[in-house]
């Protein structure tokens, strides 16, 4: 009996078998890498000339019919080419890419919107003077005093709420045990969902058991900030302290080094990128906030105020409102203009995070 023998094709380079029709070349066929991109432009033509000739051209719809076109289309091209896994790989990925656009169009057009209108009258006059002594249909006036307020009040809710919080993340992780764990972490979770109106209400009331009605002040207007931003420093900071290997307690622990020196030379640094990102969107959380400054800082301070614990203090969220209450022109102009300023206020605020979590974070070994 003779022992088959495989069959070789003797043209191939160096004695190799020539891949079959069926096998090899059918698996490595792929669609070009541009072919995604052209496919994108064409489709975009073709349902923009088509939406042109019937006369139902406007962009959003362009964008949803020309997206649905890809799609399909990706689709078949992939199975056709390529195979049926490729082709749920490539719609799978349109999917999400169209996601993302569909995430990304509200905030663009909102930043695009403020941008345009507030650089009408944003100025270095507009950031230098304030309000005292201008009428509302006066074509005068800045902001200057509410930016003062602003930082002012979030400045002492975040010496309030920044030690608390993070040390009470600290215990749920480090020290916490059974219910009052417990209980701390189901209060931590009630007061992330509290509204901020409420938040207000409540420092009103406490001001007017302290202090008697009618006691408004940036002080209060802190507390009730550092209300909001309380559980969210906490579950912020709390997640991040957990992502800290148990290793490194475990190295430190091993060379003698007692528990409270080990979280504070070895996890909080460890941890600090996370933890600085953490309060920031804490800040960013609290800085836009009205209803409970109204309540509590007041909303008719026009001069400049640099008591927290005297008189009304003016803030940026406050200022919009109140400027876009009066209705005329000129106040709209100030309060896009107010409203670009808190942006960039928060802009400067993540970008001075970024440094710190740059410059203080544990440095890698190679």
């Amino acid at each position: 009996m003779t022992t088959p023998t495989r069959q070789t094709s003797a043209g191939a380079p160096g004695g190799g078998a020539t891949p079959s029709p069926t096998g090899g070349l059918l698996l490595s066929r792929s669609l070009p890498r541009f072919f995604e991109p052209a496919l994108l432009l064409v489709l975009a033509a073709v349902v923009g000339g088509a939406l042109f000739l019937t006369g139902l051209f406007n962009v959003p719809l362009l964008a949803v019919v020309t997206l649905l076109a890809y799609m399909v289309t990706i689709t078949i091209a992939s199975a056709v080419v390529e195979n049926g896994r490729k082709a749920k790989d490539r719609l799978v990925t349109a999917v999400v890419y169209a996601c993302f656009a569909l995430a990304m169009v509200p905030l663009v057009s909102l930043l695009w919107t403020v941008i345009v209108n507030g650089l009408q009258r944003l100025d270095g006059y507009f950031l230098t003077v304030s309000m005292n002594g201008v009428t509302p249909s006066m074509d005068a006036g800045g902001v200057y005093h509410a930016i003062i307020g602003t930082l002012m009040i979030t400045g002492l809710a975040a010496v309030i709420s920044i030690p608390i919080g993070l040390m009470t993340a600290i215990y749920l992780v480090e020290y916490g045990r059974g219910r009052l764990k417990q209980a701390i972490t189901f209060f931590v979770d009630v007061m992330t969902g509290i509204p901020s109106i409420v938040a207000g209400l409540f420092v009103v009331a406490l001001w007017m058991m302290v202090f008697g009605p009618g006691k408004t002040n940036g002080a209060a207007g802190a507390i009730a900030l550092s209300v909001l931003m309380i559980p969210v420093v906490v579950r912020s900071c709390e997640e991040m302290l957990r992502l800290v290997p148990n290793e490194l307690r475990e190295a430190s622990y091993a060379l003698g080094v007692p528990k409270w020196l080990t979280i504070l030379k070895v996890v909080l640094p460890t941890a600090i990128a996370g933890i600085t990102t953490g309060i920031m969107l804490a800040l960013a959380r609290v800085i836009g906030e009205t209803a409970p400054l109204i309540l509590t800082a007041g909303s008719s301070a026009v001069a400049i105020n640099w008591n927290l614990f005297n008189g009304q203090m003016m803030s940026l969220p406050v200022f919009i409102y109140s400027q876009v209450r009066m209705g005329n022109a000129i106040n709209y102009e100030r309060a896009w203009a107010a409203a670009l300023t808190l942006i960039v206020i928060v802009m400067l605020l993540f970008f001075v995070a970024r440094l710190v979590s740059r410059f203080f974070a544990p440095k890698l070994g190679r």
